[in-house]
């Protein structure tokens, strides 16, 4: 069994990802990393060369800024970035990180045995990773529908796939017809940090990305503004390769008090309660469980 290991970067430093230990937590279990890597004004070239494991193999890539307004735009351009990573994958398994996720290096074992059991069982097309999403802090997550609980990270590489958008995968099944994958469960986690960087790199990233999603200017981010309900404290050990990274915090991270929810939080509120009175989950899932 051959496992390549992929991501797509650009910037990563300036905009404050924690990409290295991404890449490094799973370097272990893989065979290569493939890195789409975009032209950076920034050091992350050389952060990622410096890693220096023979298995990192670097694809140039040129991002496409001239999407036309009045199009759907919706990480189009992340998508095709993902895409040309994915497409220069030579394992029997692709393992997709974004730049922000870290695996646990107790969880390595699990996921290499769950990529061998399913490896010969072709109804499985992908594995599946619960999601821990960190806020604020890195001893707060958030835990709301709003915030996918689960999600595809590894795809099988001898079926026709791509991707739309950097969150999901699309299987190709017919002409101009697609769907989401087939998946079983890891067994593991995805520790994902994107929420835990300062305000002001926060907001340099959202000033610098927003436009592959909408033509609207960006939103100021202000942690804060969030509905308290859907924050919990984190149980457990963050991945050592990511903790040197991580900001010093202590207790929850506190939201205002007089932040006034919005639409989307007073329905994600409701959903909470119907997961607790029924033990079920709302958030949205971009496969179908294998049983």
């Amino acid at each position: 069994m051959k496992v390549s290991g992929f991501t797509f970067l650009r910037n990563g430093q300036r905009l404050g990802y924690p990409f290295a230990e991404s890449i490094r937590s799973i370097l272990p279990i893989v065979d290569e990393f493939v890195i789409a890597l975009g032209l950076c004004d920034d050091d992350t070239e050389n952060l990622v060369r410096s890693i220096g494991d023979p298995k990192i193999r670097i694809i140039p890539t040129q991002w496409n800024e001239r999407i036309q307004p009045g199009y759907s735009v919706n990480g189009f351009v992340y998508g095709q970035q993902k895409s040309v990573a994915l497409f220069n994958c030579t394992g029997d398994w692709a393992f997709y990180l974004e730049a922000d996720e870290v695996v646990h290096e107790n969880d390595l074992p699990k996921i290499r045995a769950a990529m061998e059991k399913h490896l010969a069982d072709p109804r499985v097309e992908a594995l599946i990773f619960d999601y821990l999403h960190f806020y604020g802090n890195a001893n707060t997550v958030v835990w709301s529908p709003g915030w996918y609980r689960s999600e595809v990270r590894i795809i099988r590489n001898t079926i026709p796939s791509w991707s739309s958008e950097a969150l999901f995968f699309n299987v190709v099944t017919a002409h101009k017809k697609s769907r989401y994958p087939r998946a079983a469960h890891s067994g593991a986690t995805i520790y994902h940090y994107g929420w835990v960087r300062s305000e002001a790199q926060m907001n340099l990233k959202a000033a610098a990305v927003h436009k592959y999603w909408e033509a609207k200017p960006a939103a100021k981010v202000d942690y804060s503004k969030i509905d308290p309900q859907a924050l919990k404290p984190f149980i457990g050990e963050h991945p050592e390769i990511v903790r040197d990274w991580l900001p010093k915090a202590d207790g929850l991270f506190q939201a205002d008090p007089n932040h006034q929810l919005t639409s989307r939080e007073k329905k994600h509120r409701l959903m909470m309660k119907l997961e607790k009175m029924f033990g079920m989950q709302f958030s949205k899932k971009h496969y179908r469980l294998v049983r």
